[in-house]
């Protein structure tokens, strides 16, 4: 009797085993990592925990930055759960842990505002995003220096995933700026000419392989280095019309220049001081468009440059031209998916980068400020 009881017992719970494990699977994928995803593409994750660069102060990046574990939130209804894979040290990065940008989040504060990570779960009220997909943050200030994030879907925008990491991981700033100012400034024609300082950074080689594909010659300003030529060869490898130093365009052969190319219709200053008025000097009509001041001084106009050439002055920031698009779905996926065909057609790629980890974090974030270095840093988790 005891026996058959037993016998009884075990084939019961057998059968609710098996019953659970039909409604866990049926109809439903298993993720890589192995969990499993139940009903509108919610999926149990086992990820609970996060390392993160995280600083409670403001001051010297390499100093005031620590490797901390943060645990995640439970995901909510309108979040998800993402797995950071790559994400880069940008120069608004720096500024933001030195305190001196415009837009400081509350301390303490996780580092980074691009990257690219992978969704591992989604709250049951989230349509737009399922389990897999690549995305980057819509806006700065998510944190990107992490392992892992439980963040608002809404804060979020997807990516293909047939398009290399690094290239996914650094889209969202540089290749952005450089698209809106080819794009919103002038109408630039195939022929036409953009001259622009700070060609080596994210945002002027982004420039120049985006006007390249776009038929738009540029005029590329560098200054003058040890690695001179070999830099020269990168920039003109990814499609740079001219490149040349700040000294030699100050000089009086900088006109035999224009005689194989017109004269700039826009100019893109990354830099400030007297590189943005040797810009301008160079300007007959059109734009100067200042996205930067490396050089952390004021941009000198000449009155002449006003009142005899009628060139226009302005100021352009990504961060807020997707805050003033933000209502504006189409605006921000159409110009990322334009971005995304020049990658796939191997006409936008990334610019040079190191790969760190997060524990390398203080050689990394040195390296970053360091004059002269052409490399970015990016993190890879």
């Amino acid at each position: 009797m005891t026996i058959i009881f037993r016998y009884c017992i075990y084939h019961s719970f057998k059968m609710q085993l098996t019953r659970v494990a039909s409604f866990l699977v049926r109809g439903h994928s298993v993720s890589r990592s192995g969990a499993v995803l139940i009903k509108n593409s919610y999926c149990v994750s086992a990820v609970r925990d996060s390392t993160a660069l995280l600083y409670r102060r403001h001051g010297e990046p390499s100093q005031a930055v620590q490797l901390e574990s943060l645990h995640l939130t439970q995901v909510g209804p309108e979040s998800v759960l993402v797995k950071m894979l790559a994400a880069p040290i940008n120069p608004s990065d720096l500024n933001m842990i030195q305190g001196t940008y415009a837009l400081l989040p509350e301390l303490p504060a996780v580092g980074g505002n691009e990257g690219v990570g992978q969704v591992m779960e989604v709250g049951d009220k989230v349509k737009a995003l399922k389990v897999g997909d690549w995305v980057i943050p819509r806006d700065a200030g998510v944190g990107t220096w992490r392992t892992a994030a439980v963040l608002k879907a809404d804060d979020l925008v997807t990516l293909p995933k047939d398009i290399p990491v690094l290239s996914a991981a650094t889209l969202g700033v540089n290749p952005c700026t450089a698209f809106r100012m080819l794009t919103d400034f002038e109408e630039l024609k195939p022929g036409d000419t953009v001259i622009q300082n700070a060609a080596n950074s994210g945002v002027g080689q982004a420039v120049i392989q985006i006007a390249a594909a776009k038929g738009i010659q540029t005029i590329n300003v560098i200054r003058d280095r040890p690695d001179l030529q070999h830099l020269s060869d990168r920039l003109t490898a990814l499609g740079a019309t001219h490149v040349i130093t700040e000294e030699t365009l100050r000089r009086p052969e900088i006109k035999e220049l224009f005689k194989s190319c017109p004269r700039p219709k826009l100019a893109l200053n990354g830099v400030g001081g007297k590189s943005a008025t040797e810009l301008l000097r160079h300007l007959h009509g059109g734009s100067m468009v200042t996205y930067g001041g490396m050089a952390k001084q004021p941009v000198t106009v000449p009155v002449s440059a006003l009142i005899f050439k009628d060139v226009k002055i302005r100021g352009f920031w990504v961060t807020q031209w997707k805050r003033d698009n933000k209502h504006d779905e189409d605006a921000l996926r159409s110009m990322l998916d334009e971005l995304c065909v020049l990658i796939r057609a191997g006409k936008l790629s990334a610019p040079a980068c190191t790969e760190v980890s997060l524990q390398d974090f203080r050689k990394a974030l040195e390296n970053a400020m360091k004059p002269y270095v052409s490399t970015k840093q990016v993190f890879v988790m």
